[in-house]
């Protein structure tokens, strides 16, 4: 894959001329003026860069015009979901494409395969509502579901509460329709070893990326297997592991994590979980928040779908602002919480878990 090179075009001049062609050919909005690029500087991160210029893209077709004019321009370029990025993903002197303003629409629900196809500014909470109408969602779930976006979410490889049930979005996904920075438009998928030898046998770039991919595969397989950290978090890095056979050659899965470095999304096909309709919470409390976490693998045996840790610092912060404040009497005693969700098909059944929970860690 083509990874995206720094910028030449921090001279005026040559981002006035990028400007003018991405004016030009490209279907959306182009930003380069001093407030939009002062605007697209910060995500939710406490990095502060300034882009080149923000391009918002209508349609497909007009994301990979913006690519191809970066390429002829030799401009780095940064994809942008919601902006909700921790860490800067989002942050760089390059352009900045958007795509949450056009390129928003769940495209279909496959009830029966389980199955979404969506655009990359999707947000997740749209998808999931769409789901719901089938009894099923997306589970991978960040802290920011009602404003991050699928592509972002496949860019970081996001988990979240529901993702003990689900597993990250690398799990989730099937198939990513992706056009690399030398301009190669394909679907990326699992990919049988037949498969794999007939798109080598057909040659282009497109076979000379699967080849590539296949002998770093045959190169590292038995490092990969023996030294990949088995962990069910582990979202840096690039996902070497998913193209090892047993994994099934799955492209669009190590793509997933790669933060736009190897290719744009411009759509995306996703796996669905079945959605418990009726759920309880278990709140535990612990003398501090590591004391919690010694007891993670625990709870985990009792089958929950849903786990996150709270810690002092972050109550203390809601009772300073004076929010939810009556809810707050509600917690157990103690300086650190898990809150434990259980899901099931009737309320009975749901209650009965939390409470074989509390039975086992009393």
């Amino acid at each position: 894959m083509a990874v995206k090179r720094a910028s030449p075009v921090a001279d005026p001049a040559a981002a006035r001329r990028l400007e003018r062609e991405l004016r030009r050919t490209v279907d959306g909005e182009v930003r380069f003026d001093v407030a939009s690029r002062a605007l697209y500087s910060v995500d939710a991160s406490n990095y502060r860069m300034v882009p080149v210029g923000v391009v918002l893209p209508r349609t497909k077709e007009a994301a990979a015009q913006a690519v191809a004019v970066c390429r002829e321009h030799g401009a780095a370029l940064v994809n942008r979901g919601g902006g909700t990025a921790l860490a800067g993903q989002t942050c760089n002197h390059a352009v900045v494409m958007d795509f949450s303003k056009y390129l928003h629409r769940v495209l279909e629900i496959d009830p029966s395969r389980r199955l979404a196809r969506v655009e990359p500014g999707t947000n997740l909470d749209d998808l999931r509502g769409a789901a719901e109408q089938y009894g099923l969602t997306f589970g991978p779930d960040p802290a920011t579901h009602s404003h991050c976006t699928l592509g972002g979410m496949i860019g970081n490889n996001s988990c979240g509460v529901h993702s003990v049930m689900s597993g990250r979005t690398a799990d989730n996904g099937e198939e990513l329709e992706v056009v690399t920075y030398d301009g190669l438009r394909m679907r990326v998928g699992k990919t049988s070893e037949n498969e794999i030898a007939r798109i080598v046998a057909e040659g282009g770039r497109r076979g000379e990326i699967y080849a590539r991919l296949e002998e770093l595969r045959d190169r590292h397989a038995d490092s990969i297997r023996r030294r990949y950290p088995k962990i069910p978090r582990r979202v840096s890095g690039y996902n070497l592991d998913e193209l090892l056979p047993e994994n099934g050659f799955h492209v669009a899965r190590a793509l997933v994590g790669s933060e736009s470095t190897c290719v744009t999304i411009l759509e995306a096909t996703l796996r669905l979980v079945p959605s418990p309709p009726v759920r309880t919470l278990l709140v535990l409390g612990y003398p501090d928040v590591f004391s919690a976490a010694d007891h993670v693998m625990e709870v985990l045996e009792c089958g929950p779908i849903g786990l996150e840790g709270l810690d002092e610092v972050l109550l203390g912060y809601m009772r300073k602002k004076h929010l939810h404040v009556e809810s707050l009497t509600l917690m157990p005693a103690g300086m650190g919480w898990m809150l434990v969700e259980f899901g099931c098909d009737n309320l009975e059944e749901a209650t009965a878990k939390g409470i074989r929970c509390m039975a086992a860690l009393a």
